[in-house]
């Protein structure tokens, strides 16, 4: 296993096993089991994926101490303001049965984020939480935040694939030494991900496959990513990227496929801000 060092001194591992769309327990439980036997140590939950409580089971059961394990959970939106974000920090810690969190993330920059951040900052302060950062923070909500509060986030969780690298949103988290993590580095299969010309071609350079090509691609570029799949054979495969180097040149190629844009959608418009609004008002908690 690799690691990244945050800003603060913490070692994250540069690959983690995310468990978004598993909200079945029994079956959460068993997949992050699974990761945690074949060798992850970097796990990703939320309280929006309704799936901690299964996360918290596993970490009690997996038989590998606590300090080996980096736990990251994201606040949603409903639980943003400081009073909400501070409640909702305790019960996410109750539902994953430990302490602090490795790394808490503020989910969305929507609603009274300022508030929730402010809660993140008490709970880093108080040992809830060895790290902080947020998710789906573009350049300018990220600085804001980065600039205005006392704690600069450690990473900033953000859509990360070939087909939109994030280099703009990179740079400027690399000026305030923040950590980029991906989320759906695979792009969730969209655009023939896993059988791009580019990618299955420097594959079978290496005897690697399209998806281990896509990791390795931002290991080397320092990016955390965190691949989903809920087939332990799978597992084994993503974490199979650290006994090669991407040459210079396939690396350049890889580059050349980003389009920088969105695949699923953008959070910096009025729509999205009106999207994520509109699920909030339906659950009655605006």
């Amino acid at each position: 296993m690799e690691y990244v060092t945050l800003n603060n001194g913490v070692k994250m591992p540069i690959i983690g096993y995310g468990v978004f769309q598993i909200p079945d327990h029994a079956e959460c439980e068993r997949c992050v089991l699974d990761a945690v036997e074949v060798g992850y140590r970097h796990i990703d939950t939320a309280q929006s994926y309704r799936n901690e409580e299964a996360v918290g089971n596993a970490i009690v059961k997996c038989g590998v101490p606590r300090s080996e394990l980096f736990i990251t959970t994201k606040i949603w939106i409903d639980n943003y303001g400081f009073k909400n974000a501070a409640a909702a920090i305790d019960r996410s810690l109750k539902k994953l049965k430990t302490d602090y969190a490795d790394l808490f993330i503020l989910h969305q920059p929507f609603g009274d984020y300022y508030g929730a951040y402010r809660a993140l900052e008490a709970a880093y302060k108080a040992g809830k939480a060895r790290a902080i950062g947020v998710s789906n923070f573009y350049p300018d909500r990220f600085v804001d935040i980065a600039l205005f509060n006392e704690v600069k986030p450690h990473v900033n969780q953000i859509e990360t694939h070939a087909f939109l690298q994030q280099k703009k949103a990179r740079d400027v988290a690399k000026k305030y030494g923040c950590q980029i993590e991906a989320w759906a580095p695979f792009a969730e299969g969209k655009n023939g991900f896993f059988t791009n010309e580019t990618l299955t071609a420097v594959g079978k350079k290496y005897g690697k496959t399209a998806a281990q090509i896509a990791l390795r691609f931002f290991i080397q570029e320092d990016v955390v990513v965190i691949p989903k799949t809920t087939h332990r054979e799978r597992m084994i495969e993503n974490i199979d990227v650290f006994d090669f180097t991407i040459s210079a040149d396939d690396m350049k190629a890889i580059g050349l496929l980003d389009k920088n844009e969105s695949l699923f959608f953008r959070h910096d418009t009025s729509e999205a801000v009106e999207m994520f609004y509109s699920w909030i008002a339906q659950r009655g908690k605006i």
